[in-house]
């Protein structure tokens, strides 16, 4: 049951988030309902990834050791990095196209080097794929143009003091509700 309520919310994620690129004009004709129907959808998918993650049994694939662990975290870091250089638009926002998304596929890929499972194969491997998706689909659709603005540096450290607090903010709600990011416990 947990395997499928994963693939239900990896579905839904997946139909929530592209809806808008494969059918803008019927989006567009939903007005303002349409968010709270894209918002819902997603809000749902998201319990339906987490109750599935969590009813799923737990199926060993792989364990690639201890060293997993703080590598993760270094990379858990610098995809929150990638995702406050959106916010900020900083120097790495204008060099990578859509950096929510690098950091999202950073992100989940690190889920998968510390999580060899099958649920979490399943769902990190899940989203990855649809991270690197929408990274194809959006520069298909329509290419982004680097800013051609100069950057001050107060967004760049604006950038990197709002990863390092959400880092400490996820870190520390994993540990108290999640499996521990460091492997202990």
């Amino acid at each position: 049951m947990g395997y499928l309520l994963i693939v239900l919310g990896l579905a839904l994620w997946t139909g929530a988030h592209v809806f808008k690129r494969v059918a803008p004009e019927r989006r567009a004709a939903m007005g303002e309902p349409g968010k709270g129907l894209v918002t819902g959808a997603i809000v749902v998918s998201l319990l339906l990834m987490i109750f599935g993650y969590r009813w799923a049994p737990f199926d060993p694939v792989w364990a690639l050791g201890a060293w997993t662990y703080p590598v993760n975290n270094l990379l858990v870091l610098v995809a929150f990095y990638f995702f406050a250089t959106s916010g900020a638009k900083t120097r790495v926002a204008r060099a990578v196209v859509h950096p929510q998304l690098v950091g999202f596929s950073i992100w989940a890929a690190a889920h998968l080097l510390v999580n060899g499972q099958v649920a979490s194969i399943l769902l990190f491997g899940g989203l990855l794929l649809w991270a690197l998706g929408t990274i194809v689909m959006l520069n298909r659709i329509a290419p982004t143009a680097t800013p051609a603005h100069p950057v001050p540096v107060k967004k760049e450290v604006t950038a990197v003091i709002a990863a390092l607090v959400l880092y400490v903010v996820v870190y520390l709600i994993h540990g108290w509700i999640g499996p521990s990011p460091t492997g202990m416990g």
